[in-house]
C-alpha cells in the first residue's frame, strides 16, 4: 500500500467525537440542539444536504421514549448526551432496539442516579474513551483488510478497471460482513434483555396478584 492509498483511508475512517467538555452545560432551545449537533457532526455527512439532527427526529425521539421531554421547551446537556448516542446507535439499530438499550439510562440515570451517584456524564465519558480506544485497532485491521483484496483475481487477465472493481468488491463484502456478524450479536443481546425484562415483569405481576389474593 502506497502512502497516498494509506492516507486516504485514514481520513476515511475518522469518527467525530464530541468529548462532554464540549457540550454547553446550560439548557438550550430545540433550534440551538439542532445548530449545535450540525456544526460538531458536520463531518459526518455523507451527502451536504444530510440533515444531522431536525425537530421532527428530536420530536419522534421523545414521542418513542427514545429521549425524556423537554422542560419549558429546553434541553439539559444530558439530553445532548443522548441525542449524541442515539445518532451514533440509529445508523446500525431500530428505533425499537435503540428504545430497548438506552430506556435504563432515561429512567434510571438522567441526570444521574442518586443511589450510586453515577451520572449521564460519567456514563457518556465512559462510551467515548472506550470507542477510542479500539478505533486504532478497527483501522489497523481495515486497512490491512483493504491491502489483502488488491488483487484477488491477479490469476485471471482482467482488465485494470475490472479488476480494481473486483477487488474494492471483496473489500466491501469483507466489512459488510464483519457488520452484519456483529449487528446479529447485538440483536440477539438486545432480544435476550428485553425478554428477561418481560419475564421479570411478569413475575413481579404475578407476586403482586398473589399478595393482594392473600
Amino acid at each position: 500500500m502506497n502512502k497516498d492509498t494509506n492516507d486516504w483511508l485514514h481520513s476515511l475512517l475518522q469518527v467525530t467525537a464530541i468529548p462532554s467538555a464540549d457540550i454547553p452545560n446550560i439548557d438550550l432551545y430545540m433550534d440551538q440542539i439542532t445548530t449545535f449537533m450540525d456544526t460538531h457532526l458536520a463531518d459526518s455527512r455523507r451527502y451536504p444536504d444530510d440533515k444531522i439532527m431536525t425537530k421532527t427526529m428530536i420530536n419522534n425521539y421523545t414521542k418513542n421514549h427514545l429521549l425524556p421531554p423537554s422542560v419549558k421547551k429546553k434541553y439539559s446537556r444530558e439530553h445532548i448526551f443522548l441525542l449524541l448516542l442515539i445518532y451514533r446507535l440509529k445508523n446500525m439499530l431500530s428505533i425499537t432496539d435503540i428504545q430497548s438499550i438506552l430506556e435504563p439510562l432515561t429512567t434510571e440515570y438522567f441526570p444521574e442516579n442518586k443511589e450510586t451517584g453515577l451520572s449521564l456524564k460519567e456514563i457518556y465519558d465512559k462510551l467515548l474513551s472506550e470507542t477510542s480506544e479500539r478505533h486504532p485497532g478497527i483501522e489497523e485491521q481495515i486497512l490491512t483488510d483493504w491491502e489483502n483484496s488488491r488483487d484477488s483475481f491477479a490469476d485471471h487477465s482482467l482488465s485494470e478497471e475490472d479488476a480494481q472493481y473486483l477487488d474494492d468488491l471483496v473489500f466491501i463484502y469483507k466489512l459488510c460482513y464483519d457488520i452484519y456478524v456483529r449487528k446479529q450479536a447485538i440483536e440477539k443481546i438486545i432480544d435476550y434483555r428485553r425478554q428477561k425484562n418481560i419475564s421479570a415483569e411478569k413475575k413481579s405481576k404475578k407476586a403482586a396478584k398473589n399478595n393482594k389474593e392473600s
